[in-house]
């Protein structure tokens, strides 16, 4: 097989090829490694695992993607005795190296997969863009002047162009559909508990966080939610389990879905013209397919959810941060001046204002549950504007000498006080504004791949269904992909 041959495939395709003996496993490697090089500029992998992966390919594999290269986020996907930074510059000074497996790993490992790389993520993850100090910039493979996005930026980068047909994400407020739409990918959230956290935690973020793959095809994403959903010794409930296999339950055309739809920032922000019209575009196609298209959204305060999201979020990552300076020697200057201010403002947050954050989430599900009892989706735009270009999401100015000089006396949560609150969750939140609301409600969301504006930027549309829905999702995203078929696009990736 030549190269341009390996890209034409999804991973399904290649495992079918593996199994029928037409290629073996190791070649499969070769090339994906072959196209890595190629793709040496887009910085997407930044630990490689090549001794792993020659050992994999020696030894007999089976499951649905059995033989199919692959790569892992550098993020909560530890592999037992290879080196995790989770893109922090501390940790990969210190050479960390996990003793177990995650079990997301695990069970992607069961089904067949060769892992030979790790991918590039924001420190810790805590951005919509990938562009840490420990490891730089990764590029778009659209435009290598844009970035990625985040947090699975490597991931999304990596898969987009061509090195792999699926990779590892991770999404804890849009970091699987923000480097979707970024990268013109097919990104499915799971639902709350859909797939493991463990063996090291029950869940992320009261389960706001959920781990699956980017992909190419809609069948792999599916394909792979069959093999690793479900719960495991380390989860604190069991969720509604489908009907059947995802992977067919998609092969069944959805009923004629009653679909609202919205534009608006739930923040006030600004929306690109592009969002605005990928979304248009979208309405367009649906209705072509029968189905109803409403403009509507759920009667949800925006900006006090994105203040409650931003309180989690901060809260969260001040305790994961001091539980890795207890078990590991570090200084100040092994983390970023971001991540230091989030952790000193997630640390003055009350335990009274942290329970009333999460009371507010109940909230915003039952606001949601009541929408849906008009509704099968809800539709926006994945993320405001295109991606941006490297280095254009970044701490304004004036923060950073006013930061340092807090961080120093131990108040850089005066910050946070007044009307400061608005102006940082806006500054943190303007170009990815739509993705949090699945993550705080649980509930499945997914970017599709359908619009490009003129200089051949993609452009995402997002979905977001009832709890434990997967399956609608899939069915419309499978018609979708029928009725405009995305793959032609990546011929346009030029690295």
């Amino acid at each position: 097989m030549k190269l341009q041959e390996y890209l034409k495939y999804d991973g399904l395709g290649l495992a079918e090829l593996v199994a029928k003996k037409e290629i073996q496993a190791s070649e499969l490697l070769e090339l994906a490694v072959q196209r890595a090089e190629q793709s040496k500029s887009l910085n997407a992998i930044i630990i490689p695992m090549h001794e792993h992966a020659q050992q994999r390919v020696q030894g007999p594999l089976s499951g649905p993607f059995a033989g199919v290269p692959f790569l892992v986020k550098d993020l909560f996907q530890e592999y037992a005795g290879y080196p995790t930074s989770y893109g922090c510059q501390g940790l990969k000074r210190m050479g960390y190296i996990p003793e177990t497996n995650a079990e997301i790993v695990n069970r992607w490992e069961q089904a067949g997969i060769v892992t030979f790389g790790r991918t590039n993520t924001p420190e810790f993850g805590i951005k919509g863009i990938t562009e840490p100090d420990a490891w730089g910039s990764c590029k778009n493979p659209w435009h290598l002047k844009h970035n990625s996005g985040g947090s699975s930026g490597g991931s999304a980068a990596a898969v987009a162009a061509g090195i792999v047909p699926l990779a590892g994400a991770g999404d804890g407020g849009g970091s699987i559909r923000i480097p979707a739409s970024y990268c013109g990918l097919f990104g499915l959230k799971p639902s709350r508990g859909r797939t493991p956290w463990g063996p090291s935690m029950s869940e992320a973020m009261h389960g706001a966080a959920i781990q699956h793959v980017l992909t190419r095809s809609v069948r792999d994403s599916a394909a792979m939610l069959d093999a690793t959903h479900g719960e495991e010794h380390s989860s604190l409930f069991k969720i509604q389990r489908p009907e059947g296999q995802y992977l067919q339950l998609m092969q069944q055309a959805p009923k004629k879905l009653k679909i609202a739809f919205s534009t608006r920032s739930p923040i006030g922000t600004a929306v690109s013209k592009d969002a605005i019209q990928a979304i248009e575009h979208t309405v367009k196609l649906l209705t072509s397919l029968g189905h109803e298209v409403i403009e509507d959204q759920p009667a949800i305060d925006g900006m006090q959810l994105a203040k409650d999201f931003i309180t989690t979020w901060f809260s969260q990552f001040s305790y994961m941060l001091s539980q890795i300076r207890a078990q590991y020697p570090s200084r100040d200057d092994d983390f970023e001046l971001d991540s230091l201010a989030l952790a000193a403002f997630g640390a003055k947050t009350s335990a009274l204002d942290y329970i009333h954050n999460l009371n507010n989430w109940g909230v915003y599900t039952t606001q949601m549950n009541q929408f849906f009892d008009r509704y099968d989706l809800y539709l926006t735009p994945a993320t405001a504007s295109v991606a941006p270009q490297n280095g254009e999401v970044k701490t304004p100015a004036w923060q950073k000498p006013v930061l340092k000089a807090l961080l120093k006396v131990g108040q850089a949560h005066l910050l946070t006080q007044g009307k400061l609150v608005d102006q940082i969750v806006r500054e943190n939140l303007k170009w990815v504004p739509f993705t949090q609301l699945a993550n705080i409600t649980g509930l499945p969301a997914m970017s599709v791949p359908l619009y490009w504006n003129k200089q051949h930027l993609p452009l995402g549309s997002q979905f977001i269904a009832p709890f434990a829905r997967e399956d609608v999702l899939l069915q419309l995203a499978a018609q979708l992909e029928q009725a405009q078929p995305w793959f032609p696009q990546y011929q346009h990736i030029k690295i």
